[in-house]
């Protein structure tokens, strides 16, 4: 009559065979996790109407991939015991085999973790150029990250300091050069004075009448874009911007003569001096 088995074998059998369940068990619910999660990003974007700027169909092919594995692993591991169990019956020596399941479920998972995370960089680039193009797109006209290009005659340069900062810099270098503040329009102020919310705008009007004059003389209509004007105002993102009107747009919508462009070429050298 064959020996059976000690007790002690059989305990650590099912304990063995529990761990490999459980093991299992985690591959098949991380796989449903990644699985679902391209597709709550896919219904996401849907809602917001936003362009998908990357296909995450890939991470369902992920998780079914985690999935499929985690149920070899427990059929394999069903199986397995239920050899060492009728092994241990019949008192033949257990030998150790669950080393090629164990490394193989091993290389898989680091192929897996692997091929998730280039992926994941992948994708994390696409998300960043995308997000950097919306920032771009839904940015005020005529600005950009350093001094931007004349749009429609619309021109903002980013300023090193806050709204008041800016303001009162602009207000000593037109003091320092003899020129006349008309007045400082607070819109932010009178916009909160009414209840309502604005990020800080601030809008100055300076210029002379020695220089603003000939210019009126020349084109009566210039009299609608002069005084000069400075507009000091904070973004959503909580950057300063200086704009203010191109001296070559002010020239070609009012027909202005080369030789007194001089005259109001000024606001560009007070803006790029505030910003400083």
């Amino acid at each position: 009559m064959t020996e059976r088995a000690d007790l002690r074998d059989y305990l650590a059998a099912e304990r063995t065979f529990l761990a490999w369940m459980r093991t299992g068990l985690a591959l098949m619910g991380f796989g449903f996790f990644v699985a679902r999660f391209g597709l709550f990003l896919q219904q996401l974007r849907l809602i917001e109407q936003a362009p998908s700027v990357a296909s995450y169909g890939v991470s369902l092919w992920f998780g079914t991939a985690l999935i499929v594995v985690g149920v070899v692993v427990n059929l394999s591991s069903a199986w397995r015991h239920v050899r060492l169990v009728r092994e241990l019956d019949h008192g033949e020596p257990a030998g150790s085999r669950s080393l090629i399941q164990a490394v193989a479920t091993a290389l898989f998972l680091a192929l897996v973790g692997l091929a998730m995370a280039i992926y994941l960089v992948s994708v994390r680039g696409s998300v960043n150029i995308h997000s950097q193009n919306i920032e771009e797109n839904t940015m005020p006209q005529g600005t950009s990250r350093t001094a931007s290009e004349p749009s429609k005659g619309f021109i903002s340069k980013p300023s090193n300091h806050s709204v008041e900062q800016t303001v009162e810099k602009l207000k000593n270098i037109l003091q320092s050069k003899g020129v006349t503040l008309f007045a400082l329009v607070d819109h932010s102020g009178e916009a909160e004075k009414v209840g309502m919310k604005m990020r800080p705008t601030k809008l100055l009007i300076f210029g002379s009448p020695k220089a603003g004059t000939p210019l009126m003389l020349a084109s009566p209509g210039a009299a609608i874009d002069l005084p000069l004007k400075i507009l000091v105002w904070e973004d959503v993102h909580g950057k300063v911007w200086i704009s203010y009107n191109s001296s070559e747009y002010l020239k070609d919508r009012h027909d202005l003569p080369q030789e007194l462009m001089q005259n109001i070429a000024v606001v560009e050298t007070l803006a790029a001096k505030a910003g400083e």
